[in-house]
């Protein structure tokens, strides 16, 4: 039968591989509002694909035959640059990591919203004629105006005494999901890493981060929100820093770098006074840089007392500090920054650091 050429056809043709086909029917469903879908047993996935936009992925992740199953059918040259999305249980799953060892593009989660998974689809396997490419540049330098925006407003006037609201963070985080869900992450830190203003770059390039993380996770819309905004706040502490000893070019003093570690409690005590803020950007202010063995300041928290979103701030911080150029070394590559990383081992959550290697090593 000849395909269809009106413009009802669908614009995109997904497979969706299950290990439980009947398990699978109501995300079927949900798929074929924005294309043509076809559910096959991973054992029947092809060996050669014929004209997909992608494949979604429904298997249980901690089962090691239909891991390996998987592995086996998608492992051919026609896979290799197919966007894969993979379906977890949960958003904090431990499958994610199972997921991205077998190339994830993107991941959703049980139990389904239709909406978000919709968005999810139309990131992972996009169709050009749903965006406008010239589109891309506006919403780059818009969402990059925004985020500066919010960095005046830290960095000048909090210190002169103008209030920081939480309202002024909410108002620049949509255009900053968009510029990086719209351009790419290569291209934000492209931007802002021209950026003159060490501390406004660093702030920037850790939204930057963490956003794309998030947005790699699969995470529901309003935690992309929760950490962009934790991203562009984390280091509010340091506009009581002179930014002599920010940018210092030598090693500080006992003196300068007990006023750098003083960042944290400064930062949580302005936005205590000031009033307004979630407790949970109050907990990244104070906590982003304790770290899991105990080590970290200004509480030395360890272990559990350290929340996820903490945990999550804490690898994008470190790893955008080591990438970034500094003024008393040359930026680290990308892969030894996150070599570093590993190195550090209990200090930071490596399994979350091991779901952030594509975002971090394969920046895009």
């Amino acid at each position: 039968m000849t395909a269809s050429t009106n413009k009802t056809s669908p614009k995109r043709r997904l497979l969706l591989a299950s290990d439980r086909t009947d398990h699978s029917s109501e995300l079927a469903a949900i798929l074929q509002s924005v294309g043509e879908v076809e559910t096959v047993a991973t054992s029947q996935i092809p060996e050669k694909p014929d004209q997909l936009s992608g494949v979604v992925v429904d298997i249980n992740l901690r089962s090691p035959e239909s891991v390996q199953m998987v592995r086996n059918r998608m492992r051919s040259e026609a896979y290799r640059e197919m966007p894969r999305l993979f379906v977890l249980a949960d958003a904090l799953h431990h499958g994610a990591m199972q997921a991205w060892a077998l190339g994830a593009t993107d991941t959703i989660w049980r139990p389904f919203d239709a909406q978000g998974i919709l968005q999810r689809i139309r990131a992972a396997f996009p169709d050009a004629s749903e965006y406008d490419e010239t589109d891309r540049g506006k919403s780059l330098n818009r969402g990059v105006e925004a985020a500066h925006a919010v960095m005046v407003k830290i960095f000048e006037k909090l210190p002169a005494g103008q209030p920081l609201k939480f309202d002024d963070i909410v108002q620049a985080e949509t255009r900053i999901l968009k510029a990086i869900k719209h351009s790419s992450l290569r291209e934000w830190l492209t931007t802002v890493g021209c950026h003159h203003h060490a501390s406004y770059r660093h702030c920037l390039f850790v939204t930057g981060f963490a956003v794309a993380f998030a947005q790699h996770l699969g995470m529901r819309e309003d935690d992309q929100r929760r950490l962009a905004r934790a991203a562009l706040l984390h280091d509010v502490g340091k506009a009581f820093v002179p930014l002599a000893i920010l940018e210092k070019p030598d090693g500080l003093t006992e003196e300068e770098r007990a006023a750098v570690r003083a960042h944290p409690r400064r930062g949580h005590e302005a936005l205590v006074a000031q009033g307004g803020f979630p407790a949970e950007m109050l907990d990244v202010v104070l906590h982003h840089h304790e770290l899991l063995d105990g080590s970290g300041y200004p509480d030395a928290l360890s272990g559990k007392e350290i929340s996820d979103i903490v945990r999550l701030t804490t690898i994008v911080d470190i790893y955008a500090a080591l990438v970034e150029n500094r003024s008393y070394r040359v930026p680290y590559t990308r892969l030894k920054a996150f070599t570093i990383m590993e190195e550090m081992g209990g200090k930071i959550d490596q399994q979350l650091l091991q779901a952030f290697r594509p975002v971090a090593v394969g920046i895009g």
